[in-house]
């Protein structure tokens, strides 16, 4: 078995076998992800950013951060943010890119079980990391309990595009060219085998709305970027 092997995540999920398969990854991480999705990971971002509205002074928390671009983002408001990941390796790199950023700081997190103090986050965010989560409704739940009364929760996740015939070409492009993408931009393309697995395994945006209203959100919401590869969905706690 080779270290690629030993590290391939599988849909068990088993968040040591997560946490290395994104360990190797790191350090290609973003220019593989902007190479697979065409650029739009960037527009992705900056929708991400708008949806949480960061302002100076609030306390976010991007869980699931990876190397921080989008916490790096954050920042840029003036807000506190705190980088959470599961994987050393993914914060390590964040922690280069982005360590001089004032405002930005990295901890190492579960997901289904948070290091911080309750109602401690003006807002919460994860961008394409609770479909990596063993158990995702149990990490909503803790996300709920971290955030202030009125807080706000935005997640950014791939998702289901609506459209039969796009659909179908979006999973063909998943299976057949995504892990070759990755492997020419130099990076473990089991570990894209793993994306496309998660992806297609992963619920549509109707039933991932619905896990959030039972964790405990309201005022729930959606809307699907660039034709439902992503949605993004929008929650508040109740006050």
């Amino acid at each position: 078995m080779t270290p690629n092997e030993a590290n391939r995540a599988d849909l068990g999920k088993d968040p040591a076998r997560v946490s290395g398969m994104f360990d190797q990854v790191a350090a290609g991480y973003d220019r593989t992800n902007t190479a697979m999705t065409v650029g739009n990971d960037v527009l992705w971002r900056a929708a991400t950013t708008r949806a949480v509205a960061p302002k100076p002074g609030e306390k976010i928390l991007d869980l699931g951060a990876g190397t921080a671009s989008s916490s790096a983002s954050l920042a840029r408001s003036g807000a506190q943010v705190v980088a959470a990941d599961f994987s050393p390796g993914m914060l390590a790199e964040g922690q280069r890119r982005h360590g001089s950023i004032r405002n930005l700081s990295f901890v190492q997190a579960d997901a289904t079980d948070l290091p911080f103090a309750d109602a401690e986050f003006d807002a919460v965010t994860m961008s394409y990391a609770l479909r990596n989560v063993n158990d995702p409704k149990k990490a909503l739940r803790e996300l709920l309990r971290v955030t202030k009364p009125g807080g706000r929760l935005v997640i950014n996740e791939f998702s289901t595009p609506p459209g039969s015939v796009f659909r179908a070409a979006y999973r063909f492009y998943n299976s057949q060219v995504l892990p070759r993408v990755a492997r020419v931009a130099g990076t473990n393309g089991d570990a894209y085998d793993y994306l496309n697995e998660s992806i297609r395994d992963w619920p549509d945006q109707k039933k991932l709305a619905a896990w959030i209203r039972e964790a405990g959100w309201s005022e729930v919401e959606y809307r699907n970027l660039s034709f439902g590869i992503v949605a993004l969905h929008r929650a508040f706690k109740p006050a």
